[in-house]
């Protein structure tokens, strides 16, 4: 290779995914190893070898990890149990935390409950300074939500901004204890190309306010939007850079929200955090079990109650299921807060093993209170409230059913059942229908009905057809 050609090929542009750093001589729209669109930037020049940076001298000398002192890096509470329930006990000076949800789930009114109850102060008193920057609606609209919820504070400031210059102005001019960017994405640098919201101008914001949190020990929380799939919008290393990334989950109709964590670097990441959206906002729900259970009654066929785990806490869900006779080729098979394939799985366990004849019937199975069930443990109520609802038996008052159902009939362990059936006695269940074999001591008040199979778990809960009487038909009527 001639002198010439060299320094071309040295001197050819080179572009790099900002989402995983794969690189190409050449600008594609798509990146050939993530698969993402518009994510392949300019580096500039290629370089024929590594980069190398002149060592300078450090400020401050490395010490042994033992003489770090921690007490500043403690956890300061903002006094919303739930949330600090999820965060790990509070805030810690420095960690940005990034909050993403879907459009109307009740992110800015949660935020704005935060801001406000962390202004007041552990002993109600108006000592801590809260910074609050919208970029995504006037301050007016903030003020009128803020009056409306009883967010309003002496100490808690309002900037509607969305340049970020203007942004760590209004920082380096109030000092705040805690700052809220509502939202990451509607702030833009005019030192960046691109429009807000972009993969560049995003990471430019994120990265200008991590540097001003890390720098003043001043917690910041962060604002994101979701894509149509759920995930965090703009590049993967927004979630890398921040410490904390939390879920705001909930259906628009139903009243309950939650607040999971996806990543924690202070805390744990199992930990759920339950809300209830009102006019008058966001209230913390330490014992949501009553939004899932119907207040109907005894004694209704196609109702079983189960006790799911939300991270390390336990929830009632009470599941309906109709089974009525169908009138078309294919019949259907609706769910709600459930896994279509699951009751697919469970109305073909049911017919294979259970002897339960469906082909001709229609199938409705749905949640309480808008709650989705994605663990296998709800497998066994739900096969319980299909054979209720099939045969016209209720389950017995006080019944609930723990368990996973596998191909074969027959019923699985599940995980945390102690913590299931303690949470079931405590609200006043007497009876539990459990795998056999669990090593789970019955709480007091409480009777374990251990099951091997799926037809003998269909006669402990009392649910099986009379032999007299014509599936389908309520108890006391006769075929």
């Amino acid at each position: 290779m001639s002198t010439s050609t060299a320094s071309r090929t040295r001197n050819r542009p080179a572009y790099r995914c900002t989402e995983c750093g794969w690189t190409t001589s050449k600008w594609v729209g798509r990146c050939g190893e993530c698969q993402a669109w518009g994510t392949v930037t300019d580096e500039g020049p290629a370089s024929s070898g590594p980069r190398t940076v002149a060592a300078s001298p450090a400020h401050t000398p490395a010490r042994p990890i033992a003489e770090i002192d921690v007490a500043a890096a403690q956890a300061a509470p903002t006094r919303v149990d739930e949330l600090d329930r999820v965060l790990g006990g509070g805030l810690v000076p420095g960690a940005v935390v990034l909050l993403a949800g879907e459009p109307g789930v009740g992110k800015s009114t949660l935020l704005l409950e935060v801001a406000s109850t962390y202004a007041r102060g552990a002993d109600g008193r108006d000592d801590r300074t809260v910074l609050y920057v919208t970029g995504e609606e006037s301050a007016g609209q903030v003020r009128l939500r803020a009056e409306r919820v009883g967010a309003l504070a002496p100490t808690l400031l309002l900037a509607a901004e969305t340049d970020l210059a203007t942004v760590l102005g209004h920082v380096e001019a109030t000092s705040p204890d805690l700052l809220v960017v509502d939202s990451v994405q509607t702030v833009a640098s005019a030192e960046v190309d691109g429009a807000p919201g972009g993969v560049s101008q995003v990471r430019e914001v994120a990265a200008a306010l991590i540097a001003v949190a890390k720098e003043k020990q001043v917690p910041v929380l962060l604002v994101g939007h979701v894509t149509k799939d759920g995930t965090v919008a703009g590049p993967r290393t927004l979630e890398h850079l921040v410490d904390v990334v939390c879920q705001f989950e909930g259906d628009r109709h139903s009243r309950l929200r939650m607040v999971r964590a996806v990543k924690n670097r202070f805390g744990p990441t199992d930990e759920v955090g339950c809300f209830e959206l009102s006019e008058t906002g966001i209230v913390g729900l330490s014992d949501p079990s009553g939004l899932f259970l119907s207040h109907l009654g005894a004694g209704v066929p196609g109702t079983c109650v189960t006790v799911t785990l939300e991270g390390r806490r336990p929830l009632a869900l009470e599941i309906q299921s109709l089974v009525a006779p169908s009138p078309l080729a294919n019949p259907r098979r609706t769910t709600s807060g459930l896994e279509s394939s699951r009751l697919a799985m469970i109305l073909a366990v049911l017919h294979r093993h259970g002897g339960l004849r469906l082909a001709d019937q229609d199938v409705y199975v749905s949640t309480i209170g808008g709650a989705k069930i994605t663990e296998p443990a709800a497998d066994l109520a739900t096969a319980l409230a299909i054979v209720s609802a099939r045969t016209g038996e209720p389950m017995p008052t006080g019944t609930v059913a723990l368990g996973e159902v596998g191909l074969a009939g027959d019923i699985r362990p599940v995980t945390g059942l102690d913590r299931r059936v303690g949470e079931a006695a405590r609200l006043g269940f007497v009876r539990a229908v459990v795998p056999a074999g669990a090593a789970v001591k019955a709480p007091p008040g409480m009777q374990l009905l251990e099951a091997r199979h799926l037809a003998e778990a269909v006669e402990l809960a009392g649910v099986a057809d009379a032999p007299d009487r014509e599936p389908g038909r309520p108890r006391g009527e006769r075929g």
